[in-house]
């Protein structure tokens, strides 16, 4: 999982390391009003989640609130890489001294986390290994062994940073290391770390986890502002919704769909344990996607309970202006009672996968 940069320094500045006072702008407005709330001059840096935005012009300096609602206008309006810039973080612009690079990754060749440092910071580090690869310090870590400060400084003085600094940068590698070793991440990045006449700063940050550790990382969650998705959604084609509880029987459904003739319109996999929210959710997103003319709901409860189903679609169905007609397989968990639900609401089902899709196909033809 990658993080924007704002999100990676709210990370860095949590375990020690030093950020340049920020904030997000979603409209040029907000920039502008940021802009003139902290003093110019500012810089003006496109949120992504690809690398390159420097060169694709990305980021930009504003010495005047003016200047940043025009630079926040024109960024706002660009594509970086295919990806849409949807907000900015304003910062303060600093006087920088110096710039340095730091970085934390896996090599995977030697099966060891790496550390990567330079005196050589802002500039493409792979580049940089090309044309002048002695000003590049790398440093395995042994993962069985604690990585002291005592080692961190040592990588500093063979970077070849100013006996003042051997000290500060050496602490700065060791925050850096301590973040990408707790957080299970794949890379931990300051590019560049400037020296100003305030300390160190991490002026730009790139952080990469590992998604199978989420589950361990709920407090990186809260910091970072981090909502995981409920379902997977996909837009098709056709014209039939299809919704299940788990991404094999979903698209099992689909191939149903498609031998009885029909089209899917969607791919939603509500996955194992769907509350009844869920379901409400589900159900209003493809109920409110126009191309739908029939809903397919595909569920076999394990850890999914069936009255959690009828509960959830019930809901739905009476708060959709839209209305749609929806073919209901509902079998497992507490099936009993699920089904009792939606009889007593007026609402039919099927327990059987195939004569569900062959319904839902029949009604949809029906309607032309």
């Amino acid at each position: 999982m990658k993080f924007f940069e704002y999100n990676a320094k709210k990370i860095f500045k949590k375990s020690g390391i030093s950020i340049l006072e920020g904030h997000i702008a979603y409209s040029p407005e907000e920039a502008m009003e940021i802009a003139t709330d902290m003093g110019t001059p500012v810089v003006v840096k496109a949120q992504v989640l690809v690398g390159g935005r420097g060169k694709a012009g990305g980021i930009k300096f504003a010495d005047d609130p003016g200047e940043a609602f025009e630079i926040a206008t024109e960024l706002l309006n660009m594509e970086i890489k295919g990806e849409k810039v949807k907000h900015l973080l304003i910062e303060k612009k600093a006087d920088v001294k110096k710039e340095f690079y730091l970085g934390v990754s896996i090599d995977r060749s030697s099966k060891k986390p790496v550390i990567i440092a330079s005196v050589e910071g802002g500039v493409d580090i792979e580049q940089l290994a090309m044309t002048d690869p002695d000003k590049i310090i790398k440093y395995h870590v042994d993962p069985l062994e604690e990585f002291l400060p005592f080692e961190a400084r040592e990588i500093a003085r063979k970077m070849g940073v100013g006996t003042e600094l051997i000290s500060s940068v050496g602490s700065t590698i060791w925050k850096l290391y301590k973040i990408f070793e707790k957080y299970d991440a794949q890379i931990a990045e300051i590019n560049p770390l400037i020296n100003t006449d305030e300390g160190l700063i991490a002026a730009d940050a790139k952080f990469e986890i590992e998604n199978d550790s989420l589950f361990r990382h709920k407090d990186l969650m809260e910091v970072t502002d981090y909502k995981p998705k409920e379902f997977a959604f996909v837009k098709l084609d056709g014209d039939i919704a299809v919704i299940g509880n788990g991404a094999g029987l979903t698209l099992t459904g689909m191939d149903m769909i498609k031998l009885n003739g029909g089209k899917p319109a969607t791919f939603l996999d509500i996955g194992g344990g769907a509350s009844e929210n869920t379901i409400k959710k589900a159900l209003n997103l493809v109920l409110n996607y126009a191309p739908v003319k029939v809903v397919f709901l595909n569920v076999l409860g394990g850890i999914t309970r069936a009255d959690d189903v009828a509960n959830g679609v019930i809901r739905a169905l009476e708060s959709s202006k839209r209305k749609v007609n929806i073919v209901i397989r509902l079998t497992g968990t507490n099936e009993e009672e699920g089904q009792r639900l939606l009889e007593e609401a007026g609402i039919p089902f099927e327990i059987s996968m195939e004569k569900a899709a062959e319904k839902a196909v029949k009604i949809r033809n029906s309607l032309d």
